[in-house]
């Protein structure tokens, strides 16, 4: 007679969907044959846990997406979206972590598989899928001042939205400002959809600046998330600074706090506020060879000026005059710009860099906050109250 002997494999499997030794996700032990009667295999030591867990959703783009194992090394991490294509991701130098290394995609499921060899060198693996929250809406953003440009040295920062923005103090840990020479300065909400850095005093010339705004994955609020990071490097110019007072009918340009230039010129009218070239430090915004003015309840349309310098969205611009000739240097006529002579203008406007700073004083009133670009207009406490942080 044969005798027939039966022979038992052992193999240890988390049931219920758990990892081993708790960790969450589908896993498989790779064990030894036993003979009949002997005692099960120990469970492997190695345990990997994957962050997020198995099943997860709404998982935030920019989480730290990880998989780490203890009692091992990790061997092979994968992670694959939904149309297959692996996700790159790096090792920690001992092997016992693994981070993802590239951005993930709102609303997409992602499926990793995760493979450790334990101190007892047996092979534990972990297989599992998560997915990503998908925005009730995405906001976009525009950064200023633009790559590689040269600007004056008031110039801002500036982020704007094209959104209201509820979460501000989220945006604002998403910005960092680096810059060659150490710089104070700070952000400030200018209004819902607007936020800008500018220094305490001007920019020291030369400053080499880069500005990240990681704002892929940032909740602004109301289910709204960033569309994009962005980033900017720019050079801050020659220190150049115009100074205008009204009554002098004058105006000064400094290099370096030294007088560089001076130029005749009539500003906004004195006895009529509406019409006064307002007191603040504005900036240089735009600069066109070219402008046509409109105000038809002074009673001009299509009228066109040369060297045109805008210092304000409220209506203020440096720029030529001739017709205005026999005022310029001697009365204040205008209805707010600056005018000056065309030769002066051309002068200066060829001299001007975005951002110049344009100093008016004199006037019996102030350029209103409400301004666009009313970022010196003010103090230094004032400003750093219109931080979210």
């Amino acid at each position: 007679m044969i005798a027939r002997r039966t022979v038992l494999r052992n193999v240890a499997v988390a049931g219920g969907g758990a990892l081993v030794a708790g960790a969450a996700g589908c896993t498989d032990v790779q064990e030894g044959v036993g003979a009949a009667g002997a005692q099960p295999a120990p469970e492997p030591v190695a345990v990997i846990t994957p962050k997020p867990a198995d099943g997860a959703t709404d998982v935030g783009v920019n989480e730290d997406i990880s998989i780490t194992v203890e009692r091992g090394t990790l061997r092979e991490v994968t992670l694959t979206n939904q149309a297959g294509k692996h996700v790159k991701g790096s090792l920690t130098k001992d092997k016992t972590g693994w981070r993802v290394a590239e951005p993930l995609g709102y609303g997409k499921t992602y499926r990793y598989t995760a493979r450790a060899i334990g101190t007892d060198h047996k092979t534990v693996t972990v297989r599992g899928s998560f997915s990503t929250l998908d925005p009730a809406r995405q906001i976009r953003a525009t950064i200023n001042p633009i790559d590689y440009v040269t600007v004056g040295v008031a110039m801002p920062i500036s982020l704007q939205f094209d959104a209201p923005i509820t979460n501000k103090a989220a945006v604002e840990r998403a910005l960092s400002v680096h810059t060659s020479t150490d710089v104070e300065g700070s952000w400030g909400w200018l209004h819902d959809q607007q936020v800008d850095w500018r220094p305490r005093e001007y920019w020291p010339e030369g400053t080499k600046v880069n500005v990240a705004a990681r704002l892929y994955g940032v909740h602004y609020g109301g289910g709204a998330y960033g569309v994009t990071d962005l980033t900017t490097q720019f050079t801050i110019g020659r220190n150049q600074v115009v100074k205008i007072h009204t009554p002098d009918h004058r105006m000064r340009v400094y290099r370096d706090g030294k007088l560089y230039r001076s130029y005749p010129s009539s500003n906004g009218e004195d006895k009529n506020p509406d019409l006064n070239t307002p007191n603040g430090t504005l900036i240089v915004m735009e600069k066109h060879e070219k402008e046509r003015f409109d105000n038809a309840r002074y009673g001009y349309t299509n009228v066109w000026k040369k060297w045109a310098v805008r210092i304000s969205n409220h209506g203020e611009f440096i720029h030529e005059n001739n017709d205005n000739a026999a005022n310029i240097g001697k009365r204040n006529t205008s209805h707010g710009c600056v005018n000056l002579l065309n030769k002066d203008a051309k002068e200066y406007y060829h001299s001007a860099l975005i951002g110049d700073p344009v100093e008016i004083t004199g006037a019996k009133v102030d350029m209103p906050t409400s301004s666009d670009v009313n970022d010196w207009l003010f103090d230094w406490r004032t400003w750093r109250s219109m931080s979210a942080l």
